[in-house]
């Protein structure tokens, strides 16, 4: 099965966003795991996340786990932004490359609420859950269809970006834009100086310094930690991402906060406070992103919500799939939800 090409195209139409431009025949791309009961009770939300595409959502699909197919219909929608969905470098102009318009959260959620409402008529979802940008986009559909989701897990993730967060995302885009190669966002060629720049930024966030302490990127078959810099997170940087869709992507984590849904002017708590969803919120122990206890935080806020920390050292990458005990964590704590 070739992933990249395996997935369907959901027509967005003309998609007028949050902050006021209008996408002309914007498109959502997905991809469906399992089938959808008759009664169409049975749909789970599981979004990307920064730079994330369907098919990097798969490991924690299967036989005998929580979302498996066999039992539940779970659509994964790419973000827009993540070059399958509309993105800077798919558009046409004018809205195209470093012209393409700020997208929220908001904006993300509701392209997917129209996906599920129209395309499969679901009116009722049993989980909304996601990793990173995944589980800010968690929040959002707690916060934006309430009537719909019955439990939400956001995992690694969170309500509102942090400023601390902010300052690690400005150190990302400094390094894509430095690039003489950048252009301003008109380059012919990927910036590929900036983007390995970039994945130096990231490398000293993405896992924890425990992690490097305890050298477990030996775990991941990496000989040193210049072979991991280079193989594990210039290879991620390199491998089809662009980045303008970066930047775009960056700009809806940066802006990201639940109290940004209409309605609640700004009020993050209000919004938090709205959530009906029974929760089970899943931060890393020693993530530099999303620590614990902003979570904490959050949680506070929200009525039926308990806040797990998955333990160990592998930081803001526990929720990414590499590492089986993690997995197996959160894994657990979604079954323990859903039979709630």
């Amino acid at each position: 099965m070739d992933a990249v090409h395996d997935h369907e195209i959901f027509d967005l139409g003309d998609f007028v966003l949050q902050q006021g431009a209008t996408l002309r025949g914007a498109r959502l791309a997905y991809q469906t795991y399992g089938t959808l009961d008759a009664d169409k009770g049975n749909a789970i939300v599981y979004p990307t996340w920064y730079s994330g595409r369907h098919w990097d959502n798969e490991w924690l699909i299967g036989e005998g786990m929580a979302l498996d197919p066999a039992r539940y219909f779970i659509i994964v929608p790419n973000m827009l932004g993540n070059g399958l969905s509309s993105s800077p470098s798919n558009t046409p102009p004018p809205y195209d490359r470093a012209r393409f318009p700020n997208v929220t959260m908001a904006d993300n959620v509701r392209a997917q609420h129209r996906l599920v409402t129209e395309r499969f008529g679901i009116r009722t979802l049993p989980l909304v859950t996601g990793w990173s940008m995944g589980a800010g986009q968690t929040y959002q559909w707690a916060v934006s269809h309430p009537e719909m989701v019955r439990r939400i897990a956001p995992f690694c993730g969170s309500s509102v970006t942090s400023e601390h967060n902010k300052v690690f995302l400005e150190g990302v885009k400094a390094a894509l834009t430095a690039d003489d190669a950048f252009r301003g966002g008109w380059y012919e060629q990927q910036p590929v100086k900036g983007l390995r720049a970039a994945a130096r930024v990231y490398a000293g966030w993405g896992f924890s310094q425990a992690f490097y302490w305890d050298r477990v990127y030996r775990e991941l078959g990496y000989s040193s930690l210049e072979d991991f810099l280079v193989g594990f997170w210039e290879g991620f940087f390199l491998d089809d991402r662009d980045a303008n869709n970066l930047l775009t992507m960056l700009w809806t984590w940066q802006h990201a906060d639940v109290g940004r849904t209409p309605g609640f002017d700004g009020d993050t708590v209000a919004a938090l406070r709205s959530i009906t969803a029974k929760a089970i919120v899943l931060p890393a122990e020693k993530d530099l992103y999303f620590p614990p206890e902003d979570e904490a935080w959050a949680c506070r806020h929200i009525a039926n919500a308990e806040h797990r920390v998955i333990p160990g050292v592998w930081g803001h990458f526990a929720g990414g799939g590499a590492n089986p005990v993690d997995v197996e964590f959160i894994d657990a704590a979604l079954k323990e939800l859903l039979a709630r």
